[in-house]
């Protein structure tokens, strides 16, 4: 690879006629094949009651994907810790390093990765209070993780030591996530780093990268600065197939934004066959122009321009390419295959 280190961000995507079972064999696949190839980390993403996303729980699929590699950075991509209580998230990366050492990486992300139904479920106190206090929610997981601990205080006076984990000889590397201004001046503030999810958003990427760098207070652990970013990207053996594989994700996005009924991710004859709207074409065309779609080689001429552009020294691949309906279930097919050829072109 060149001097851009490259990276995998997993919803663990599940198409029509697919079980949540292939779909999730299908990414430990992938996992391999990233590890294989030399990417740099494996990310996990959070969502919930979503037909066509099997990623609902990171921590589980970071333990899968742990036995199944030796060399790749597993983590979350992110976990929305509006859901979720600190300690428990502490807890379960506590034990994720114990099984992977060194190599587990903690994304944090302010939004709650569903609608507010679910946040509810999620977390009995409700949604708003929680993203109120994320900042704080941070700095406890980050002080529980560590070896000391977090010391808490009565008011009588007395504390109590809370540790993720008896004893902890390393910690995951902590990130946060964002596609804010907020997210970026939190990081910042807080000496940690950054990741802006280009993927989903794609607006304000340059005034959030400006607030990070500029607003960067050094920590102990992270001196400087530290930021990659995430795009889309198919690649395949002709543009004519790429463009054919981006399409049933191009879709899906379509319906996201306009707020239709979530399905299973089509296959990609189920694309080519559907039919279509105005709204849905302006979507589609939109969020393309924002995609890495193409040869093996055009693509990754495009994430070393892109790197350079923003000038970071990683990007992280979220491989959307769709499946033909004649591809095995529990194989990642052109995901795959976006892997193989970035890596060998790059």
């Amino acid at each position: 690879m060149n001097d851009v280190a490259l990276s995998v961000l997993d919803l663990v995507p599940v198409r029509t006629g697919q079980t949540s079972s292939e779909a999730i064999a299908a990414s430990l696949s992938l996992a391999e094949t990233a590890d294989r190839l030399g990417y740099r980390r494996y990310w996990f993403a959070e969502h919930h009651n979503m037909p066509a996303v099997a990623s609902t729980t990171p921590p589980v699929l970071i333990a899968a994907a742990a036995t199944r590699t030796s060399r790749v950075r597993l983590g979350s991509g992110g976990v929305m810790l509006p859901n979720h209580a600190p300690l428990i998230v502490a807890e379960q990366f506590a034990a994720l390093e114990a099984i992977a050492p060194g190599r587990i990486d903690l994304g944090l992300g302010r939004a709650p990765g569903s609608d507010p139904v679910i946040t509810q479920l999620l977390r009995g106190s409700g949604t708003t209070s929680d993203v109120e206090q994320f900042p704080r929610h941070v700095q406890d997981i980050a002080a529980l993780l560590s070896a000391e601990g977090a010391a808490l205080r009565f008011t009588s006076g007395g504390e109590y030591t809370v540790r993720a984990t008896p004893s902890a000889t390393g910690v995951p590397e902590v990130w946060l996530l964002g596609s804010s201004d907020y997210s970026a001046q939190l990081a910042a503030s807080h000496g940690l780093p950054y990741v802006f999810a280009n993927h989903f958003s794609g607006q304000g990427l340059e005034r959030a990268l400006d607030l990070y760098r500029t607003g960067y207070r050094p920590s102990e652990e992270h001196p400087e600065p530290r930021t990659f970013l995430t795009v889309n990207a198919v690649a395949a053996p002709t543009q004519a197939e790429a463009e054919a594989r981006a399409l049933p994700q191009l879709r899906m996005m379509a319906r996201l934004r306009l707020n239709k009924p979530l399905v299973a991710l089509e296959t990609v004859e189920e694309s080519l066959a559907a039919a279509t709207d105005a709204a849905t074409d302006d979507v589609v065309h939109a969020a393309r122009s924002r995609w890495f779609v193409g040869t093996g080689d055009s693509v990754a001429g495009e994430v070393t321009a892109f790197a350079e552009r923003y000038g970071v020294d990683e990007v992280m691949l979220s491989p959307v390419a769709g499946a033909y309906e004649s591809e095995p279930k529990d194989s990642p097919a052109g995901r795959a295959q976006t892997l193989e050829l970035v890596a060998a072109a790059s």
